[in-house]
């Protein structure tokens, strides 16, 4: 398929205007894939070295978009993961606990800037693995990463101000399991804050998208880091994650992923002694009010929900709409939905990338499927897809009852579920009627109805007039099955410290 019908948004002709009235209309603008340099095989990154695994076992990981091999990755097996631990427990006794603060975050500046030098190598590498559009890449995921190792190189001397009255101790050796949806930001959220509060750290990137990982632990190879301070291990979840999370020398495991593999982690490590913070799914509610901004609503709401093609644990995937409105947010949104352009996302005009998956992909599938059964009505704009890879257009679901799956589980993509109300306690009710409690939206020009609803939403995250807004220094987490423990800010030090006063 060629550049113009991979990024058109409705394909060739499709404004039904003559040629030369749509010549300027939309041009590929495809970034260069040639700033990558590719290995043809990636190995672990244990106590400073690049060491081939001990089981001899490699996977091949892909271009989601076009279903292509990247490269093969290092498959760690138990030994690997043991050694991994070892010499991050080995560099914590010796390299780093006692290390004072401010040599700590002379470290983390180094890697923070090293990402900014490299930003446009992590931003196509992360598209590549990942599917997300180039754009979100470039000006989302590299900046906000570089922003959390700035912000906790910050923080990496100035514990004892965080904590007034209390003695704050690293806790040894931490375990990171981060997931595909963000893969360079997550393992920022995580290694950033550990480091800083003198942990030293074995992460396990996500089996589909290890690739931006494993580049980080060439930055933090050429930062000079002590040996050991950072390891990362690849593989499966279900056999690398688990011996990481099991092992006996992992003093705190940090997971961000599927509510289903954390409350299986939560059974495991019960009665280990082991720290641990979950960021789970979510299942967002984003609520407008019929004196919102509706122009701006509009936006927010395409950005809440289409965003990393509605593949974040915050996704805005339940819309409520208050019932005057209702008929006007929903013809805008249709009118909105036809000018986002699906296709290459290397391609700087790329508004929905790829679906990271086949396996996400299908269960998008299955619970589409699943509400038009129910009785919903989809909405889906013209839109021509790419013939190879993994792909879903934006969609619209309308007429969905709070009984339907696809207004229950996380859908984890593109797929917006419209939903009424008429007073704020209904929409409070309905929003709050989830398993979930990660983020909600609140749209209104009432400073008062927004504090109201906040006091009483059970979410960790409450963004007003606004959508997936974040920054290092507020704390971000949430309740019930979306996990316990924030990241971010001061509160994200507290899990990577005894403040009790506890051994040296």
């Amino acid at each position: 398929m060629g550049d113009e019908a991979r990024g058109s948004r409705n394909g060739p002709g499709a404004t039904g205007l003559p040629e030369q009235g749509r010549r300027f209309e939309y041009a590929p603008a495809p970034e260069s894939r040639e700033i990558v340099r590719l290995r043809e095989r990636y190995d672990l990154f244990v106590d400073g070295r690049w060491v081939e695994p001990k089981t001899g076992r490699t996977f091949t990981t892909i271009d989601p978009s076009t279903e292509e091999p990247l490269a093969e990755v290092a498959e760690a097996g138990e030994e690997d993961v043991d050694l991994a631990v070892r010499a991050a427990g080995e560099a914590y006794e010796t390299r780093w606990r006692d290390l004072p603060g401010k040599e700590r975050a002379k470290y983390l500046f180094r890697i923070a800037r090293a990402l900014q030098e490299r930003s446009r190598e992590f931003a196509v590498l992360e598209t590549l693995n990942n599917g997300k559009p180039i754009k979100e890449s470039r000006d989302v995921d590299v900046p906000l990463a570089a922003a959390h190792f700035f912000y906790h190189a910050g923080w990496a001397d100035k514990l004892e101000y965080a904590f007034p009255g209390r003695t704050p101790r690293p806790l040894g050796v931490a375990a990171q399991i981060v997931p595909w949806n963000f893969p360079l930001l997550m393992c920022a959220w995580k290694l950033a804050p550990a480091l800083a509060t003198g942990n030293t750290a074995v992460l396990k990137p996500a089996s589909t998208t290890p690739l931006t990982a494993l580049l980080l632990a060439e930055v933090i190879e050429e930062a000079e880091l002590p040996p050991g301070v950072v390891n990362v291990v690849t593989g499966p979840g279900g056999r690398t994650g688990e011996y990481l999370a099991r092992h006996p020398g992992v003093a705190k495991v940090a997971f961000t992923g599927s509510t289903a593999v954390g409350k299986v982690l939560r059974r495991a490590l019960a009665g280990s002694g082991k720290r641990l913070t979950l960021e789970l799914g979510g299942k967002a509610a984003n609520i407008v009010f019929e004196d919102a901004p509706i122009d701006q609503a509009i936006e927010g709401i395409v950005n809440g929900i289409f965003f990393n093609q509605g593949e974040v644990c915050c996704a805005g995937s339940r819309l409520f709409v208050q019932e005057s409105v209702a008929e006007l947010v929903t013809r805008k949104l249709k009118a909105r939905l036809a000018t986002l352009r699906v296709g290459d996302p290397l391609d700087k005009n790329t508004d929905v990338g790829a679906i990271n998956n086949r396996a996400q992909l299908e269960k998008i599938r299955e619970l589409v499927r699943s509400a038009i059964e129910e009785g919903a009505e989809v909405y889906q704009p013209p839109c021509e897809l790419p013939e190879r890879g993994f792909w879903f257009p934006p969609t619209l679901l309308t007429n969905v009852a709070m009984s339907h799956r696809v207004a229950r589980e996380e859908i984890f993509g593109p797929v917006l579920s419209i939903l009424t109300f008429r007073t704020p306690a209904e929409a409070v009710e309905k929003a709050n009627n989830t398993e979930y409690g990660l983020s909600a939206g609140i749209w209104t020009e009432k400073g008062s109805r927004i504090l109201w609803m906040a006091e009483r939403m059970k979410a960790g995250v409450v963004w007003a007039n606004t959508f997936n807004r974040f920054d290092p220094s507020s704390p971000f987490g949430g309740y019930k099955e979306s996990g316990f423990g924030r990241e971010g800010g001061r509160h994200g030090l507290e899990p990577y410290l005894d403040l009790e006063g506890g051994a040296p």
